[in-house]
Order: structure tokens, then sequence, then C-alpha cells
């Protein structure tokens, strides 16, 4: 099998070249039908490091300023691909002064001169097709003070690259590679004259993804919510070229569209952020609502869990939490073992959080953020809920996660003085005999959250594994918490009592049972835009399982003197 996988990829990778240096040859005129309007959105904090010259991709660190930065994609391969996609024009363009422009400039032609020929890197359908869609929404900032002749053979390089993509999308793995190299096909070949031959196939192409990898309730293989907002990006760029085009939307992409958008408004906090997990983050500022206000979608998130993740919420408090099993197979690539884990956000202030994807910050913080211990719930030391395969060659990532749940049980109901969500999953079972049954009731008023967790023997086999690991020692276990960095903690002087003041001056209180070890200790964030990891802190509740039924109740609350409602004009940091 590995052979035949080597074989193909070695075909797919020849064929690519043969038919990069095929339309590299092609003598291309053309232009705008119709100026695009730039429509991805950066980082400046991002696009400032550049300028300084602090280049971080993938865990691959370099300060020089002055570098270019296509000697960075020669010299490292992996992080060739990421930089080749373009995906920091969007944060120059965020910047958008003379100096980003410049250099934006500078490194666009610098590639059509060094790699335009076909004869190099950067000609793979997937790269090309993320690189088109940014050349084309900054167009114009990339533009701007040329001459005659530098145009041209920008738009020439648009259409070599247009007539590559659109002849060689169907190599591409499924999922959110497609959708990329498709909708570059399509946003191409409908805003350049002479190429709109290219788009039918193209457009009938993602009508059939959408139907075959965007479920019924709008969730994607990878329950991935940021590749989830990316997806819907994609669809409506797609959209708005087809219908500029004076073409009909097919129906399968308006109805993807709409099952999506409901489903991302399920998954946003408070504060605007998406949800992090498996893999995704909150999101560049105004990403999402950018996206569902194009989507013009105006529906409500379907009742129970959407993509697997249930969402509480009273006041001005929201409570997202992964209720089902985590992906499986090549969708798990960069999935977590973060089952049962929570987030939570007083406003705008988020307090409870995962780590987050270390992806950014090398494969040592990749691996560290996939595991259990990274997330807030639950974890039996030295075990993830689900575990991280032996790499798989070709597979395009890491490991994929094996021992995953089999049964991953997620509710939503009604309580007495808000909602309840009642979570279970076997990961530990084949291990330790035990399930992890976790409980969470947010108040109407948001002002409290109450929490159990139980480790759990379900039967006499259960408890014959259990009885076997346990022996002496128990089963040693701990229930994390980590804090978004904006949140001062403070433990009481007994250490049975944690004080949380946010920026807006909102004050909440961690208490529990006693039944377990309580402290204060460090953790990590994960953020793009940093270059570093960011310190931060984590409430442990720590104890051993000693008999067929561990409980622990906890509970997080605002103090009294805190108002329901806080005006918060504080910029965060973060």
């Amino acid at each position: 099998m590995a052979q035949n996988k080597t074989w193909r990829a070695r075909r797919i990778g020849f064929m690519h070249q043969l038919h990069a240096r095929r339309a590299a040859r092609t003598d291309v005129k053309t232009a705008f039908r119709i100026q695009p309007e730039p429509r991805t959105i950066g980082l400046v904090t991002r696009g400032q490091q550049l300028l300084a010259g602090e280049f971080l991709f993938s865990g691959l660190r370099i300060n020089k300023p002055n570098h270019p930065i296509w000697d960075i994609a020669r010299d490292h391969d992996a992080v060739a691909d990421e930089i080749q996609e373009c995906r920091w024009l969007d944060d120059l363009a965020a910047v958008g002064d003379e100096h980003a422009r410049e250099v934006a400039q500078n490194w666009v032609f610098a590639w059509i001169e060094r790699y335009g020929d076909g004869r190099d890197g950067g000609w793979t359908p997937g790269v090309a097709g993320r690189r088109l869609i940014r050349w084309i929404n900054h167009s114009a900032f990339l533009l701007r003070g040329q001459d005659k002749a530098t145009a041209t053979r920008f738009f020439e390089s648009l259409g070599q690259q247009t007539l590559f993509v659109s002849r060689r999308w169907k190599t591409t793995e499924p999922g959110i590679r497609r959708f990329e190299a498709l909708t570059g096909t399509i946003f191409a070949s409908l805003s350049l004259d002479g190429f709109e031959h290219c788009a039918d196939p193209a457009i009938a192409a993602l009508s059939a993804e959408c139907q075959s990898r965007i479920d019924a309730g709008g969730a994607i293989e990878t329950r991935n919510p940021e590749e989830l907002l990316e997806v819907l990006s994609l669809l409506n760029w797609s959209a708005i070229s087809i219908s500029q085009a004076g073409r009909g939307l097919p129906v399968p992409i308006s109805d993807a569209i709409g099952r999506i958008a409901p489903t991302l408004r399920a998954l946003r906090h408070a504060d605007g952020g998406l949800a992090r997990f498996h893999g995704g983050g909150s999101g560049v500022p105004g990403r999402l609502d950018e996206a569902l206000a194009l989507s013009r979608v105006k529906a409500i998130p379907a009742t129970g869990l959407n993509m697997g993740y249930a969402r509480l919420h009273g006041g001005r408090t929201t409570l997202i939490a992964d209720g089902a099993a985590p992906p499986q197979g090549q969708a798990s690539a960069d999935a977590h073992a973060g089952t049962l884990g929570f987030e939570l956000t007083s406003g705008r202030r988020p307090i409870i959080v995962n780590c987050g994807s270390g992806a950014r910050f090398g494969e040592e913080w990749r691996r560290a953020s996939r595991a259990t211990p990274s997330h807030s719930t639950l974890a039996i030391d030295g075990f993830s809920s689900s575990r991280l395969g032996a790499p798989v060659r070709f597979s395009g990532a890491a490991e994929l996660l094996s021992n995953r749940p089999d049964i991953v049980n997620g509710t939503i109901g009604p309580a007495a003085t808000g909602s309840k969500l009642e979570l279970s999953h076997d990961g530990y079972q084949p291990s330790h005999g035990l399930t992890h049954a976790r409980t969470l009731q947010l108040s109407v008023d948001g002002r409290t959250l109450t929490g159990e967790d139980i480790l759990i023997t379900l039967n006499n086999e259960d408890e014959a594994i259990f009885s076997r690991t346990q022996m002496r020692a128990g089963i040693h276990f701990s229930i994390r918490f980590h804090l978004h960095p904006a949140v001062e903690a403070q433990i009481n002087a007994d250490q049975t009592i944690i004080a949380l003041t946010l920026k807006s001056g909102e004050v909440w209180r961690f208490d529990h049972d006693g039944a377990a070890k309580f402290s204060l200790a460090p953790s990590i964030y994960f953020k793009n835009g940093h270059l570093n990891p960011i310190a931060t802190q984590q409430v442990v509740l720590s104890g051993t399982a000693m008999s067929y039924a561990t409980r622990v109740r906890w509970s997080l609350a605002k103090t009294q003197d805190t108002p329901d409602v806080v005006r918060d004009l504080v910029q965060a940091d973060l």
C-alpha cells in the first residue's frame, strides 16, 4: 500500500510539473472584467512583524530584516507551501501603508520572476488556488503605481495560474483544500476576461462538494469551527463571483451556505470569537461577522448539538462544550483529544479557554496542544481521552487520532435555575474501566456555572479493569480549567477559593467541594498574531480514584458586588 501511495504521489507531482510548465508557456492576454473588492482580512500585528523581518511559519522563526521571503521558501521545505499561498498578503494589506504596499509588491513580482515559468515550487492546485484568491483580492493594492508592462505581466501570471488550477483541482484531497482550489478557479475565471469556460466545471464540482462534504446540519468532518468559517467564506466568495457574472447560483451552494451559517452562530461566543476546538482558533477579528453578513442567512441555530458542540447561554455569559466523538481517519489529522472540554465567556471577556492549536509554534507545541491536558476537561494522568497514532506517511499532516471514545453523549435540557448540559465519554474505559461524565449548569442570568465531574464504572467488566489498573495506588486524575491570559487569578490564604478578575472589572469566584486538591498552576495560550505562546494560568482540581465512582463538584460565580452589566471600555491586550 505504501509503495502504491509513493508511486501515486510521485506521478501526481510529475503531472503538476508538466501542467505548470504547459500553463506558464501559454500566451495570455487578459484583464479584469470587474475590478474585485478585497474580501480577505488579515492581522495588523502579523503584518507589522513581517515588515520588521520577524517571520513565523509553522514553527520556523527567523528574524532577518529585509530578508527575501522566497529565500525562506527555498531553504525550508516544511514551510514552503505556507509561504507560497500568500496569505501574508492579507496581513500586509491590513497594515496598508506605503511601506507595506512596497514590500507586498516586491514579494509578489519576485514570485513571478522566480516561479512564474512553472519550473519550481508553488505549483500545486491547492496552494495556487489560495494564491489566486489573495492576488485578486489585493490586486488594487499590488498594482497601485505600477507601469503598464508590470501590470501586463501580473495579469499574464494570473491567467496562467488559473489555467493550471482549472486543470488540476481534481487531484486535491477532498475537504478544505479542494474547496480552496475550486473557489480559486471560480473566482479567477469569472474575474478575468477570456476564462469563463474554466468556471463551469469548477462550479459543478463545488456543488458536488457541498452535497458530499457538508452534512444536513451544516457540519464538516474535521469539526474544526475555524475551518467551517473558512468554508463559508469560500462559498460566499464563489456565490458573489457567480452572481456578478450574471449566472444563477446553483442550489447545492446556496443550500450549503444556508446550513453552515446557523451552525457558526452556535459556535460563536459572546465576544464574537469562535470556540477553539480541534485545531481551530477564535478567528481573525471581524471575519465571522463578515461571513455571516455576506451569507444573508438569518436562521438561528438548531436546538441541541451543532457540529457536535453544545452551547449554553444566560445573560451575557456563553459556554460552548465538545459533546461528540472526535473526528476519525484523515479528518483527525489536526484534531484534538479535548472531548467534554468547554470554554466560557462573559460579555467580550473570555474566562475559561482551551489552550488552542500550537501548530504555528512547532511540532512539539503542536503535539502538546492536541493532548487532553491542554483542554478544560478531566484527564487521567499520563493519558489522553484519544491517543495520537503513529505518523502516517503521505497524509499531509502528522499523527491521526486513534483509540478514540466509542460512545460520547451530549444532551441539553432545562434546569431549575437555567439550562443544563449532560455529557459523557468512554475514552478511558478500555484502559481504566472508567467513563467520564460531566454535568454543567448555567443560571438564567449567567452569573453562576456549577459543574460536576464523575469517573465511574458501568458494569462488571469495567470494575475488573479498574481493579487491575488501580491496585493500591489508585488512578490519578486532574480536572483543568485553563484561564485566558487577560484573567488575573488569586488564590486565598487557605487555598480553597480562587478569585478571577477580568479587565472589565468583573470578579468571579471559583469554588469546589473539597473532594480534590485545589491549585493554581502555569498554563499556555496559543494565539495567531503572536510570535511566542503566551504564558497564563490554570485552575487544577486533582485527585485519586480509589472506588468505582469518584465525584468532584465545583462552581464558578460572579461575586455579589459584581453588577449584571459592566460597562466594558478597556481594550483587550490579547
